[in-house]
């Protein structure tokens, strides 16, 4: 029989926090980085092997693999497990930034479902982090989970309405923007 041994809720939730933020940071930076590359105001710092362009998502898949079996088999605790969870969120930022790419195996590196597949996986990080746990979850959280559940909804929905209109106005200057950065 598997026995779970669950941290305390403190840790857990300071870790879950600290992967929230590096993998947000990770996100926003990677996203100018590579805005700035390809319009030409920063040197290209893309890798290229034999011709070949390696895009960050796989170093992102790399270090969650470095990350999973350093949690495995190390079990780090203290500052070690915090390292680990801010690692684990720049990991997953670098992979999920191009989510659509990898889903499609191919595209434009601004493909809309990328930036859909951050904001659910930050979503779920971030549950993680500022949801009281079940053991706490008393009768009046029940409205304000309800409140919650509403307000992810209609911003899921907002989020995607503004990102059609979006995508329209500005998908066809980002492509032509890639498309003129290729080699």
């Amino acid at each position: 029989m598997m026995h779970l041994s669950p941290c305390p809720e403190e840790t857990c939730d300071r870790m879950a926090r600290q992967a929230l933020f590096s993998f947000v940071v990770s996100f926003m930076i990677s996203r100018a980085a590579v805005f700035l590359i390809m319009s030409g105001q920063i040197p290209n710092l893309f890798l290229f092997l034999h011709g070949t362009h390696v895009h960050h998502l796989n170093y992102g898949i790399f270090l969650l693999s470095a990350v999973a079996g350093f949690a495995l088999f190390k079990r780090p605790v203290g500052r070690a497990a915090e390292i680990t969870a801010l690692v684990y969120g720049l990991s997953l930022a670098l992979t999920f930034d191009e989510f659509g790419m990898w889903l499609h195996l191919g595209g434009s590196y601004w493909q809309r479902t990328s930036v859909d597949a951050v904001i659910v996986v930050a979503a779920l990080i971030g549950l993680v982090a500022y949801t009281p746990s079940l053991k706490r979850f008393e009768s009046q959280h029940l409205w304000g989970s309800i409140a919650l559940v509403a307000v992810v909804i209609g911003f899921g929905v907002v989020v995607y309405v503004a990102g059609l209109h979006l995508g329209g106005l500005v998908g066809p200057t980002l492509r032509d923007l890639e498309m003129a950065s290729s080699p």
